[in-house]
């Protein structure tokens, strides 16, 4: 029995540019979900719905999963941290619907796999493919941060981390902008890395959206860093998440070029070569080629 429960591979993951969040008790905005212009939708559970009205965004979950899905949008569902909620809410939520939970205030290697547990027993109840819901973890307390590289590892289910900026700037009592959390981001992007998943965000808060402009130049600067995609509140973040973490057209074509004077190279016993004047050898050749492969995974428009 203990066999039916392990997820031994790790998953394929995701490539969402942007992931809206709909709060689960706003019934106007989940109804517009199938047409938002998102890659995927985040049901929310948690900190967007008032505690009075969170047994009954429960209750609606399957409802709201499956109206967002009938768009062909990708849908995870954000749980609650308090043990007895988060059960409550993961048997809501996993459904063949579902692709991701996104979990918060992870404390450590320990609880992912007790998530985990509870995730396989509630696929093999439903007959879904064990492993079939991913976990998107949410870094929010000091604690976690340190132990990033062994959460992310946890489980198989792992798909990505993000750092829950404002409640770990809570914690730690600083000022959650972008210089505060360059370095704890940054280092996200070396346990995400290191554990071979996703990192998720960007280099600011998720509140700082009104100045589109700003935001624009900041997701830019954060696809820099390393990260290729984000959660986000308004659909006009959305629109610019998709646009900056999509490759341009100019840099598809120069990763073609990479890859084609690559082969050439290596077929008449050449390590290295020259592209406009600048030295190109194996790290900037597979990074060319890791950008076609997404770009052929989902097409240029679900990068």
């Amino acid at each position: 029995m203990e066999a039916l429960y392990q997820t031994r591979m790790r998953r394929d993951l995701p490539t969402w540019r942007s992931m809206l969040y709909i709060p689960g008790s706003n019934e106007k905005l989940l109804a517009k979900a199938p047409t938002v212009a998102a890659d995927a939708v985040v049901i929310d559970l948690e900190d967007s719905v008032p505690p009075a009205l969170k047994e009954a965004a429960r209750a609606r979950l399957p409802q709201s999963v499956a109206h967002a899905n009938s768009g062909g949008l990708d849908v995870l569902v954000r749980i609650n941290r308090p043990l007895s909620m988060a059960v409550r809410d993961i048997e809501a939520a996993v459904c063949k619907h579902v692709r991701a939970l996104t979990v918060p205030k992870i404390d450590g290697p320990s609880h992912v796999r007790l998530l985990d547990e509870l995730v396989s027993e509630c696929e093999h109840r439903q007959g879904m493919r064990i492993g079939h819901t991913g976990l998107a973890l949410l870094i929010e307390t000091a604690g976690a941060y340190q132990q990033m590289v062994e959460i992310a590892s946890a489980s198989p289910r792992v798909i990505s981390l993000s750092l829950g900026t404002e409640d770990l700037a809570l914690e730690c009592g600083f000022e959650a902008n972008e210089d505060t959390v360059l370095i704890p981001k940054q280092q996200l992007v070396f346990a995400c890395a290191a554990a071979g998943v996703r990192a998720v965000g960007f280099l600011g808060s998720i509140a700082q959206f009104s100045d589109i402009d700003a935001f624009r130049a900041m997701i830019r600067r954060s696809r820099r860093f390393g990260y290729t995609g984000a959660g986000c509140i308004h659909p006009a973040q959305a629109a610019v998440l998709n646009e900056e973490f999509a490759p341009s057209a100019d840099e598809i074509a120069r990763a073609q070029r990479i890859v084609r004077e690559g082969d050439a190279a290596t077929a008449e016993g050449r390590g290295a070569f020259l592209i406009d004047g600048n030295m190109v050898d194996i790290p900037i050749i597979e990074k060319a080629r890791k950008l076609l492969a997404r770009t052929a995974a989902n097409g240029a428009n679900r990068l």
